[in-house]
């Protein structure tokens, strides 16, 4: 029992470090991005290629797949996205789901598609027995990333003037602007980070996720579930709500194989009867 519920907490804060990217656009900047996941995807198939191809250490591989995607999401706000941050959210999506069309296609013409192996460090494989509790070392190297990047997070949103300015910026653009705040900057620097999140993501969960051409419409829906429990007004939702939906998915589908896809979905729905604002939402 404590190891499956350790394997959920992992498994939820990897959701999370997928998720929280496209809770920051969509949250603080009202942009509806359904090509989080493309970004992820590239994330998982640069730390594939730097791997293989380089023979870069895995660990090391992290930080870059990060500023390979933040580059990537930084380019395509400058020349694409920021066209679209005054349309309505149809627009937005129709857009967005059309560049994950774009980007599987891609990728299986320059990758194949074939799932691909992440051969991980001997210091992260395995499991050890802590007080009874079996703990997979790499869930727990898992677990310390999402924890740190929580921390990170909060106190750049909160206690930081970037944060702050952000927020302004989201609020009214035209007085933010008035009052000196290049909301440009500011716009593109918050896409960079929630790209480079993503790819971070990305890379950390190819070994548990699997990685195909086809991974942003797979998990496409998890990440859209997570945000939308959580609330898009605070990180600290979509990371409570990645942990009860990772512990609950894990659990579902080791005690009712048969149902356990399902968990997911009824505990989404029962959340946003209860709360359809989302977790830590304040309620309107």
């Amino acid at each position: 029992m404590l190891t499956l519920l350790f394997d959920g907490i992992a498994y939820g804060m990897l959701l999370f470090i997928l998720s929280c990217g496209l809770s920051v656009t969509l949250g603080l900047m009202n942009f509806v991005n359904l090509a989080h996941g493309a970004f992820a995807m590239a994330g998982g198939y640069a730390t594939i290629v730097l791997m293989s191809r380089f023979d870069v250490p895995f660990v090391a591989t992290l930080p870059l797949a990060f500023l390979f995607t933040a580059a990537l999401g930084l380019v395509l706000e400058r020349t694409l996205y920021r066209h679209l941050y005054g349309k309505s959210h149809l627009d937005q999506v129709l857009f967005s789901i059309g560049l994950v069309f774009v980007a599987v296609a891609s990728v299986d013409y320059l990758m194949g598609s074939q799932q691909q192996i992440i051969k991980l460090p001997a210091a992260l494989q395995g499991r050890v027995e802590i007080l009874g509790v079996n703990i997979g070392l790499y869930r727990s190297f898992i677990i310390a990333i999402c924890t740190v990047l929580v921390v990170v997070l909060q106190l750049i949103l909160s206690k930081t003037r970037f944060g702050s300015r952000l927020r302004a910026a989201v609020d009214d653009r035209r007085v933010a602007q008035g009052l000196g705040i290049n909301v440009n900057v500011i716009f593109a620097a918050t896409f960079a980070v929630g790209s480079g999140l993503a790819g971070l993501g990305g890379a950390l969960g190819a070994e548990i996720l699997g990685l195909d051409p086809v991974f942003p419409l797979k998990f496409m829906i998890y990440f859209l579930i997570v945000v939308t429990v959580g609330g898009t007004t605070t990180l600290t939702g979509p990371f409570v709500a990645s942990l009860v939906l990772g512990v609950a998915d894990v659990a579902g589908k080791y005690y009712v194989p048969a149902a356990g896809a399902f968990v997911i979905y009824t505990l989404m729905i029962v959340f946003l009867l209860v709360r359809p604002q989302g977790l830590f939402a304040r309620a309107r």
